[in-house]
């Protein structure tokens, strides 16, 4: 019996320390992997942000959808600034201008005309994947995004969109209570539960809510 007792609470012992070892290093996993997932989804928004932003210069307005970015990115062509020379000092110190040296043959500036994935985000870049949020596994997630029209307190009216993931989504496969957690202390703080960059609601100059 005495040796039946022993055993019994030496194992309560090592579940015990198991436990409390889990409760700690769980967390810890959690915020590892959710950092992972966080960064790479930054990057994409960043790089859905750039194109956003060319779009708009060129359309006056953002891209309703992935596939109006999709095409805009994989057919329109930006001007592209190839230099040859630079000023030096000397011809700086005489108040010179690039165009002066153009002119005389001093330097070269000569503009192409380049596909907008190209300049913006790389010629090898699948621009496919930027409407899949990455990092998650499973079935693939498509990121929300949207535009609207904002008026300024000058009056103005200004173009504005969004693109985003709540945490629900992207970390739907982690640890429910703690992906509750963040979710309901994104709510009670009035902030958006998951990543987003831009927003409908208010001019933000296109700004991700993790900067």
């Amino acid at each position: 019996m005495k040796v039946t007792l022993k055993v019994l609470l030496a194992a309560v012992v090592v579940l015990l320390v198991y436990m409390c070892y889990r409760s700690i290093q769980k967390p810890r996993e959690y915020d590892a992997e959710k950092a992972a997932r966080d960064k790479a989804i930054i990057a994409r928004l960043v790089d859905i942000r750039k194109a956003q932003i060319e779009y708009k210069n060129v359309y006056k307005t953002h891209a309703g959808s992935f596939d109006d970015l999709e095409k805009f990115l994989t057919t329109d062509k930006l001007p592209f600034l190839i230099k040859e020379g630079e000023l030096t000092d000397e011809q700086l110190e005489k108040g010179m201008t690039e165009q002066e040296a153009v002119k005389k043959g001093l330097i070269k500036r000569d503009t192409m005309w380049v596909l907008a994935k190209d300049t913006l985000l790389g010629k090898n870049y699948d621009v496919a994947s930027l409407r899949y949020v990455p990092g998650v596994p499973g079935e693939k997630i498509t990121f929300k995004m949207d535009t609207a029209t904002l008026q300024s307190g000058s009056g103005y009216e200004i173009k504005v969109f969004a693109c985003e993931v709540p945490f629900k989504d992207y970390l739907r496969d982690m640890d429910p209570q703690l992906t509750y957690n963040l979710i309901d202390k994104a709510e009670k703080q009035s902030k958006y539960p998951g990543l987003r960059v831009g927003s409908l609601e208010e001019i933000n100059n296109n700004a991700g809510n993790w900067e």
